[in-house]
């Protein structure tokens, strides 16, 4: 299955809410002010929010004023484009080292499908003839070592643990360390998140980064932010909490395949700025897909 045809699918309850109605509103009408301001409520319903869809639609309405387009029919094409352009912002691509282990540190609410995305990054960059090593720094939940380990396992990589109620930074010290002598190309830390205490939070996740950095220049090289793709307009609180936390290079967004509301991926990347990176498109271990903007326009826009 191609790329575009794996976002199809996994968009098919984003693409049935939002493309039926943008189907309707565009066939054989000409295109006046009333198209503007039904798609702006159609991007709304999607969860797209406000100022981010009145921001796309007024790309959509000068593209389409400057190429002095006449009939609705003629939008589509105009506005996925002004949709690729809002997506496409600098960083996308995940920054993997060419020397020595990726440190990426994967972050995120409890619930939100982190310890899951761990374990299908693993199998994807293993698919890819990497070698991967998981390291357990949610020591919080006992619950989230046995999730990982039992991810390392159905996934055939080594997990690097300790007990419940260790240090984190231990955690990440010992993987590190472990990653080096053992050769190998990423490793993906799993952290705790409790954002209900968002100081112990900071301090736990600001050692990390400090262990981490001493122990390997420029690490870590990427910091992941799992969000929950059903959870909606929730999904960009967590985004502003995190981002004011650590440093967030990318976003996952999961269960996007649950949500006929999509469009939630516009504002995370246009208001906060954080390029997405990831999307689970299903339940599959391969359904974890790098984040492609035009393929996610056409699936979302196209019936």
């Amino acid at each position: 299955m191609g790329l575009f045809d794996k976002f199809k699918q996994g968009l098919q309850k984003s693409r049935s809410a939002l493309a039926s109605r943008l189907t309707n509103l565009f066939g054989g009408r000409k295109l006046d002010e009333s198209i503007f301001e039904e798609m702006e409520e159609a991007f709304i319903s999607s969860d797209m929010g406000v100022e981010t869809a009145m921001e796309l639609v007024e790309s959509i309405r000068t593209r389409a004023r400057k190429r002095r387009i006449e009939q609705a029919d003629q939008l589509p094409d105009v506005m996925i484009e002004a949709m690729v352009e809002m997506l496409n912002i600098e960083g996308g691509e995940m920054n993997l080292q060419p020397d020595g282990p990726t440190l990426v540190l994967v972050v995120g609410v409890n619930g939100a499908g982190k310890t899951t995305s761990i374990g299908k990054l693993a199998q994807y960059y293993k698919s890819q003839g990497k070698k991967v090593l998981l390291a357990a720094g949610d020591t919080f939940r006992a619950a989230a070592i046995e999730q990982l380990v039992a991810w390392g396992d159905r996934v055939g990589v080594d997990v690097v643990r300790h007990s419940q109620g260790a240090d984190p930074a231990a955690v990440v010290f010992d993987a590190i360390q472990a990653g080096r002598s053992r050769n190998v190309d990423i490793i993906l830390c799993d952290t705790a998140g409790r954002l209900q205490n968002k100081t112990h939070l900071m301090a736990e996740l600001a050692k990390i980064h400090k262990v981490a950095a001493r122990e390997m220049p420029g690490a870590p090289h990427e910091v992941l932010l799992v969000l929950d793709g059903t959870t909606g307009q929730n999904g960009m609180n967590q985004a502003k909490v995190f981002k004011e936390v650590v440093d967030v290079t990318g976003i996952v967004i999961t269960k996007l395949d649950g949500t006929a509301k999509g469009g939630i991926v516009f504002p995370i990347v246009h208001e906060q700025q954080i390029p997405v990176k990831w999307v689970g498109l299903g339940e599959s271990v391969d359904d974890l897909q790098p984040f492609d903007a035009t393929a996610f326009a056409e699936a979302i826009c196209r019936p």
